[in-house]
């Protein structure tokens, strides 16, 4: 199968431009193959690409159907019990490392609540490499594919299975929140079943639901969640950092403010949407 006959059949999917990358990224990834050596006539196994063009052409996402997507500089495994990771979220990433270095605070304790893939403690755990970094996921599914990423990007990171909604944080802490740390970074589900409407149906279909939904009448469920557990396990003056959904930006900056967290600051993405906020304890 060439390379114009696996695209042009993936154009009842994807417009044409979007095809051809992604046919591109299949010979790239699946076969080591670059455009170049495409175009001159060289192809990979022809049975093989049959079954990822029909995968493709059901709408599954190529990241699924290849089991790695890239994140960054970095190339991390997905599959169905995880979320595909976004460019938005390395520019979370982004965003920490430049503040914790400007800090001079490499050396430091990190949380990552939701870790799905593991990609944004990966991502910090490679950055900071000083750092401490603990994972969470109430999914044992997800924790099976962050350690396999942390192992093949070479990082240390202890990975924990708790669930964040159903923690007793009381006087006394727990083994969990008994440690104190400098920094808590997370994206939790916050798209309410409202959206659905408005999404793409690839997400619906393959993409957990339960890393992406929250209920219509409680949008910030898990950023209060996670900002109470912060108001405990946060070093003094140690900062919180999310993923949010720029519909509630500002009810964002509201809870935070009434919670006595303050330098608070939104963060616009690479596409001028209200994708990050961060706050002091």
């Amino acid at each position: 199968m060439t390379y114009e006959e696996f695209w042009r059949p993936l154009t009842q999917v994807y417009e044409q431009s979007e095809a051809k990358a992604v046919a591109q990224l299949v010979f790239e990834q699946r076969f080591h193959l670059s455009l170049a050596d495409v175009l001159c006539g060289r192809t990979g196994d022809g049975a093989e690409l049959h079954q990822i063009q029909q995968r493709l052409l059901q709408g599954e996402p190529v990241q699924y159907v290849l089991g790695v997507a890239e994140f960054g500089p970095h190339i991390f495994h997905v599959a169905s019990g995880v979320l595909i990771p976004r460019p938005e979220t390395y520019e979370l990433c982004q965003w920490i490392t430049q503040e914790m270095r400007t800090r001079g605070q490499s050396p430091c304790a990190i949380l990552d609540i939701g870790t799905g893939s593991g990609c944004i403690a990966c991502t910090l755990a490679a950055e900071l490499p000083q750092a401490k970094v603990t994972a969470w996921d109430i999914s044992e599914e997800a924790l099976r594919i962050a350690r396999k990423n942390a192992e093949c990007l070479g990082v240390t990171i202890i990975f924990e299975q708790v669930d964040v909604l159903n923690m007793s944080l009381t006087s006394h802490p727990s083994p969990l929140t008994s440690h104190k740390r400098d920094l808590i970074v997370s994206n939790p589900p916050y798209i309410c079943q409202k959206e659905r409407a408005a999404m793409e149906q690839n997400v619906l279909d393959y993409e957990p639901d339960i890393a992406l939904f929250v209920p219509d009448d409680n949008p910030l469920l898990f950023y209060r969640a996670i900002a109470e557990l912060g108001q405990q396990n946060l070093k003094p003056d140690g900062w919180l950092y999310f993923e949010i959904n720029p519909v509630y930006a500002d009810d964002m900056r509201e809870m935070l403010s009434v919670m006595s967290y303050h330098n608070i600051e939104i963060k616009e993405d690479q596409f001028g949407k209200q994708r990050m906020i961060r706050a002091q304890r």
